[in-house]
């Protein structure tokens, strides 16, 4: 039997069940038929940070951000960076903490930017600080080994 993901629609926020090895193939959402996947981070408010986290089976790299902030805003093109890098296999989204105050408040941001990963439901790992695109796929998969 083939193993199946679970994928939550970043559009409907529906949950999607995907082959695993359909997800390089740019698959749909069966409500709605946006993309599940891209290779760019998504931005999430609180509903759709908790449905990713909570029911999708894909690891999901968050950055929480802030406009004002100048490390933010210089980490920002190598997040996108990242988010190629790791498609499809990681998830990566933004999380604007002026917008998502009780978000942040929730996961104890205390400095920005910091880069939480989420797995099977929980927190698996975060840093906090810019880095290049290098640093945080590498990152990224030292944590998923």
């Amino acid at each position: 039997m083939e193993s199946s993901l679970h994928l939550v629609c970043p559009r409907c926020q529906a949950v999607n069940r995907v082959p695993a090895a359909r997800l390089g193939q740019g698959p749909n959402c069966g409500k709605c038929h946006a993309a599940l996947l891209e290779p760019h981070p998504l931005a999430l408010d609180q509903a759709g940070f908790l449905r990713q986290v909570e029911k999708s089976d894909l690891p999901l790299l968050v950055d929480f951000w802030a406009p004002w902030c100048g490390p933010c805003r210089m980490m920002a093109p190598a997040f996108e960076q990242a988010a190629a890098a790791l498609y499809p296999r990681v998830r990566l989204a933004k999380v604007n903490t002026e917008e998502q105050q009780a978000l942040a408040a929730r996961f104890g941001i205390q400095s920005i930017p910091t880069m939480v990963l989420f797995g099977g439901g929980r927190e698996k790992a975060r840093v906090s600080g810019a880095m290049a695109a290098n640093q945080i796929v590498d990152w990224v998969r030292s944590q998923l080994h």
